[in-house]
């Protein structure tokens, strides 16, 4: 079934499909693809010295026009660097012309066009709540940039990645992750999607229904307070553990699960013992990963303390 979110694709997904590869395959099969408005991906194998990006096209090497390489580029409201650091990686497009000399094919493309119409239609069509997938792009201090399709950037503020707070978003994604993300507003006059991601991870009462008080589990460090260790136990639960020598921000541990009260929130831990590192942030559990939501809360029913709530507007 084709929908707004399959049509859009973030970048790289398209890429080693058949469909893809079959019009990117020969001359007469680009030439269908660009009077049907086809959008296509091919690999940026270089940016010359006048930033246009020169594109492996199957068998072909075409070129974007810097001004075409990148909403924004030619009216200087994105930089440079939006160009150079897409050599090496996929990059969609559609096909302008079909350009040529001494019988080899040229094809002339533009990446602009299929992302303004990827955005236009992304803001068409979204609404808060809905839920839609993302692929991460960057990451900042503040942030994690994500491609919502076409190379169309959205940003998930750190606030709103994970109800256990973290240090980086590098605790939390890893660059070129496949992620689930829900709409947070849009501002259409501007053009922008504004994402949260800690609603998909599940309530207090769903990561909390997976453990048992007696069980040994690992977690990370995430405080240190005079009065006890925060210990993250899934990215939207943690618990307090009692004090323990040299214990720092950022350990992973085993715990023992003395008590989990809903009532309060609130899990009680014992520190086990110091675990080597894990590679990269831990994996995702997805509670949601579709449709979309009007209202979510994260504090368990009859709980005195409220926790976090979002109310998508629209």
């Amino acid at each position: 079934m084709v929908t707004l979110t399959n049509c859009y694709l973030p970048e790289g997904q398209l890429l080693h499909t058949p469909e893809n590869q079959t019009s990117c395959a020969t001359a007469s099969a680009l030439e269908r693809a660009m009077k049907r408005g086809d959008i296509l991906e091919g690999t940026a194998a270089l940016c010359n010295a006048e930033h246009d990006l020169l594109v492996q096209v199957g068998p072909f090497q075409g070129y974007i026009p810097r001004e075409e390489t990148a909403l924004g580029i030619a009216d200087g409201t994105t930089r440079e660097i939006a160009i150079l650091s897409r050599v090496g990686k996929p990059v969609c497009f559609v096909v302008e012309g079909l350009e040529g000399e001494s019988g080899v094919l040229r094809p002339r493309l533009s990446r602009r066009r299929a992302q303004e119409r990827a955005r236009q239609a992304l803001l068409a069509q979204l609404v808060p709540g809905q839920v839609i997938p993302a692929q991460v792009t960057h990451l900042e201090p503040f942030g994690a940039f994500v491609d919502v399709g076409c190379g169309v950037s959205s940003m998930i503020g750190i606030e709103n990645i994970s109800v256990s707070r973290i240090p980086h978003p590098a605790a939390r994604f890893e660059v070129g992750q496949r992620i689930f993300a829900a709409v947070l507003d849009l501002d259409r006059e501007a053009g922008r999607i504004y994402l949260t991601h800690k609603e998909l991870l599940g309530t207090w009462e769903e990561n909390a229904a997976r453990l048992q008080a007696g069980m040994t589990a690992t977690g990370i460090v995430r405080g240190v307070k005079d009065y006890g260790a925060f210990v993250e136990l899934f990215p939207n639960l943690s618990g307090l553990a009692e004090l323990k020598p040299d214990l720092a921000e950022g350990e992973r541990v085993s715990v023992y699960l003395k008590a989990i009260l809903p009532d309060r929130m609130k899990i009680k831990l014992l520190v086990i013992d110091k675990l080597p590192p894990l590679p990269g942030p831990p994996g995702l559990e997805y509670f949601i990963t579709g449709g979309r939501m009007e209202k979510w809360k994260y504090a368990p029913p009859g709980c005195a303390r409220l926790g976090a709530e979002t109310i998508f507007a629209g």
